[in-house]
């Protein structure tokens, strides 16, 4: 992480994972009453979105830590749950929705741990399969280098038999995790793309090759594994490259290892295009054939997409032929066109996919 400045909330200035923090990092810290001041400040900037992947707000979380993925009524939602340890990431993806989502986004890290724990125990308490992540707000593995939260995560998840923890990422540092006792209820999931996708609109990210040299280190510690498609981009020859990626992905990871792939066009909301036009002016990927999708967002011409996760689809078949594959926010007609099947066929997306980490992550229902 390359900060440039810590703004820490008066609250918690004397907390132990606050003091671990300042350690970590020697660069110009102040503490402030209000997240206002650091919005402002974020705000003085010429590039305010940048600044915010330099600027590091430690706080608390006052809200809830445990929270549903916020899914739309107009397309299938897979019943995740999030874990939310803070927010906006310092990889500079182009087609990043918090962009957008936060105003103005800050990189925020909550460090009130013992009440995330209190939360969790209620949570397990529960006895319900479930899906857990930390990656919907944030990368869920830049914190690693400075922070032991995944470290205490894993093991406390591994004492319990009806949730499983998935962490996203598209880092590498997962070097920590290895010999820790997950007893496969932690998934280790990474976000693929094509090389040239990685290279043009994933900056500041890892490249495929070292994102699958970390998935068959965490194979071989005995990692259940997932990968996300998503965004799917598509432009001439992706069909192609898309395919490579999934030869390069089996070469690598056997079958038997991954609990789900899941799959998802980009799609993107009005204020981030003109972000994208800004910040990334030699980007092309906003100008596809897109239409104004039922959640309001921009998507590719339905057409295309069933083209394109029809080709992913066959891919993936060709080598594990069993493996879960699921849509992120797509219609029935979509799943029925590209897979064969909806989702109320088989009990629903959450049932379909609590049954694949019950499978692959020894939990008991």
């Amino acid at each position: 992480m390359t900060i440039s400045k810590i703004f820490i909330d008066r609250t918690i200035a004397k907390h132990p994972n606050t003091r671990k923090l300042r350690r970590h990092f020697s660069v110009p810290t102040e503490t402030v009453d209000s997240v206002n001041t650091v919005h402002a400040y974020v705000r003085s900037a010429s590039d305010p979105i940048g600044a915010g992947k330099r600027t590091l707000f430690i706080t608390a979380n006052r809200g809830r830590f445990i929270r549903p993925c916020p899914g739309t009524r107009a397309y299938t939602c897979c019943g995740y749950q999030i874990l939310h340890i803070g927010t906006y990431c310092t990889m500079d993806c182009t087609y990043c929705i918090l962009q957008s989502y936060f105003h103005p986004p800050v990189l925020q890290y909550f460090v009130n741990h013992e009440d995330m724990m209190i939360e969790l125990d209620d949570f397990f308490s529960e006895n319900r399969v479930s899906r857990i992540g930390t990656g919907e707000f944030t990368d869920s593995l830049i914190w690693e280098p400075c922070t032991s939260l995944s470290k205490t995560l894993i093991p406390r998840f591994a004492l319990q038999s009806s949730a499983v923890l998935e962490l996203k990422t598209k880092t590498t540092a997962i070097d920590d995790l290895l010999r820790l006792d997950h007893r496969q209820k932690t998934i280790l999931a990474w976000s693929l793309n094509t090389p040239r996708i990685i290279r043009s609109e994933e900056k500041g990210t890892a490249s495929l090759s070292a994102r699958f040299r970390a998935a068959v280190d965490a194979q071989s510690h005995g990692y259940p594994l997932a990968f996300h498609f998503d965004p799917l981009v598509i432009y001439e020859g992706c069909e192609s490259e898309y395919r490579q990626v999934i030869q390069m992905l089996f070469s690598h990871v056997r079958p038997e290892s991954i609990t789900w792939i899941s799959l998802g066009t980009f799609r993107f909301m009005g204020p981030l295009k003109k972000t994208i036009e800004y910040r990334f002016q030699d980007s092309k990927i906003i100008y596809g054939e897109f239409i104004t999708g039922l959640d309001g967002k921009m998507r590719y011409f339905k057409p295309l997409r069933i083209r394109l996760y029809r080709r992913m689809v066959e891919a993936i078949r060709m080598y594990a032929p069993d493996v879960l594959i699921y849509f992120c926010m797509e219609d029935d007609e979509v799943w029925q066109k590209s897979l064969g099947f909806i989702p109320s066929d088989r009990g629903g997306l959450a049932t379909m996919l609590d049954e694949s980490a019950v499978k692959n992550c020894s939990l008991s229902c």
